[in-house]
C-alpha cells in the first residue's frame, strides 16, 4: 500500500501546536489520575494520542478530521516506520477514549495508569514523524 506524500503546503506551526498539546494533555491525564478523576484521566490520555496523531497527519499529508481516522493514521505510521507496536498502542488509545463514557465503578486506576504509560510510548514513537518525509524505520 502506498503512503500518501505530504502536501506542498506544510504548516509547521500547526504541527508544533498539536505536538505540544499532546504532551500537555498527557501531563493533565496524570494529574486527573492523581485526583481519582478516572474519566478525565482516560479522556486526556486519548486526547494526547489523538493530538500527536494530528501532528503526524498534518506533517505527513494524511487526512485526520474524525475519530475514526485515528486508526488509519496509526496504521499508516506503522507502515511507514515498520513499527507494528503502533497497532497495539492504537487500541490502547481507543480503550482510554471509551473510559470517558464508563462509570467510575468499572474503571481501574491501575489499568488507566498502565495505559497512560503506553500513551507516553506512543507519543515518543510518533514524534519523529511530525517532520515531513521522516519515514525512517524505527528499531
Amino acid at each position: 500500500m502506498a503512503i500518501p506524500n505530504p502536501p506542498e503546503a506544510y504548516y509547521p506551526e500547526a504541527v508544533e501546536d498539536y505536538r505540544q498539546q499532546a504532551r500537555i494533555f498527557l501531563g493533565r491525564a496524570w494529574e486527573y489520575l492523581c485526583e481519582s478523576d478516572l474519566q478525565q484521566a482516560s479522556e486526556k490520555g486519548w486526547g494526547a494520542a489523538a493530538w500527536m496523531a494530528k501532528a503526524v497527519a498534518t506533517a505527513q499529508g494524511w487526512e485526520f478530521e474524525v475519530h475514526a481516522q485515528f486508526g488509519v493514521v496509526l496504521r499508516n505510521a506503522s507502515d511507514l516506520t515498520g513499527n507494528d507496536r503502533l497497532l497495539d498502542l492504537s487500541n490502547t488509545a481507543y480503550v482510554l477514549h471509551r473510559g470517558y463514557y464508563t462509570r467510575t465503578r468499572f474503571l481501574s486506576s491501575r489499568t488507566i495508569s498502565r495505559n497512560l504509560d503506553q500513551m507516553l510510548e506512543l507519543l515518543d514513537i510518533l514524534e519523529p514523524l511530525t517532520v515531513p518525509n521522516n519515514g525512517l524505520a524505527s528499531a
